[in-house]
């Protein structure tokens, strides 16, 4: 006999509303704690919840904290990314400006690219939706969500921060890097310059995701002097200020130091997480891999930064990445040797075992 859990998520697709609204708010809890329960039926109970994902405002974001929570599982994830019908309807939900639940379609979608079949969200095309973006391309329409709707720009219910993770997942594909280091026709931007800009925002989401994106694009060789050029990328400062605290410089090291950095308020913090201040010092070591790259970072003054990192940062990681940096830094060039630029860059690569890589954390939502 079907157990009393069982019966409940039969009332899933129940034709009452407000039956389906009591099953989803007590089933919450369960995607967490018992994902098996959702699988039965030939997952019968997912393809309930994909419909209540449409359904009246409370239904919705409760059946979208549990397709959130189940999207871990391959089986469902499968389930879920392999609709295209399904895709259309969260991308179209998540971009609508009066959508109460746009951030939970944020978070799905940006588990669901975990997927193989999301490969396609770089090159699908859909109607350009005229309050967010004027581009026809998907990838782009959410860039601008992004970008436009950071503490409710677009959408007042809404922030959009979790789409950083599914940029950070796209960037670990050099499909996807060259999306964010190429100039955009519809705008004449290029993306990786408008994630930028939030490298110190108040959400640490957000941040974070930015962090990792950035990290990620800068496994590009070739994109380096367009990511160095103060006319273009302006990439430098962006990373530095977050691992900048209010430590004072001699005039000297700071006279060489990029104009943004210079003169920092006594007030200065550095970032909160040190996950993120370990993830710019990785950038900046990539940075490193040409010659050019290693002498734009020492006119900068990278090493005063990192070195005052490392005095006022009391973590393992934090400092392990910055004495990476320095002995790339302060190493005679003509003491390299043999050492060729593309050794240097295969060593870089080993910073987390194998390139492109994420933070845990960036890795599946879950809501509880």
């Amino acid at each position: 006999m079907p157990t009393e859990l069982e019966d409940l998520v039969e009332f899933l697709h129940h034709g009452n509303t407000q039956i389906r609204q009591i099953a989803c708010e007590n089933l919450v809890g369960f995607s967490t704690a018992q994902p098996s329960l959702f699988k039965r039926h030939q997952l019968l109970p997912v393809r309930d919840l994909k419909l209540l994902a449409k359904d009246y405002t409370p239904i919705a974001k409760n059946a979208l904290t549990i397709l959130i929570n189940l999207s871990s599982d391959e089986e469902v994830l499968e389930c879920l990314a392999s609709d295209d019908e399904f895709l259309e309807s969260l991308l179209k939900k998540l971009i609508n400006v009066k959508e109460p639940n746009a951030d939970e379609f944020a978070m799905l979608l940006a588990n669901l690219i975990k997927s193989d079949h999301l490969k396609k969200l770089q090159t699908l095309k859909r109607k350009a939706p005229e309050s967010v973006s004027t581009s026809e391309n998907a990838i782009d329409q959410l860039m601008d969500c992004f970008v436009k709707g950071a503490e409710g720009g677009l959408n007042k219910h809404a922030n959009f921060d979790y789409l950083s993770y599914l940029f950070a997942d796209l960037s670990q594909s050099e499909t996807g890097r060259s999306y964010f280091t190429t100039r955009q026709e519809y705008d004449g931007v290029v993306p990786i310059t408008k994630l930028t800009v939030f490298t110190e925002h108040k959400s640490n989401i957000r941040r974070k995701g930015v962090a990792s994106t950035i990290k990620n694009v800068a496994f590009d060789v070739a994109s380096h002097p367009m990511l160095f050029s103060e006319d273009e990328a302006n990439l430098l400062p962006y990373l530095l200020l977050p691992i900048a605290g209010p430590e004072e410089f001699p005039d000297d090291e700071m006279m060489s130091m990029p104009p943004d950095l210079q003169l920092l308020p006594p007030d200065k913090q550095r970032d909160s997480d040190n996950t993120i201040i370990t993830t710019h010092l990785e950038t900046l070591l990539l940075l490193t891999t040409t010659r050019e790259g290693r002498e734009k970072i020492r006119a900068a003054q990278v090493y005063s930064f990192v070195r005052e990192c490392h005095l006022h940062v009391e973590d393992e990681e934090v400092r392990e990445a910055c004495d990476r940096l320095v002995q790339v830094i302060m190493r005679d060039e003509e003491g390299e040797s043999e050492q060729t630029d593309a050794e240097l860059a295969k060593a870089q690569k080993q910073i987390e075992g194998a390139p492109p890589a994420q933070d845990e954390d960036e890795k599946v939502v879950e809501l509880f």
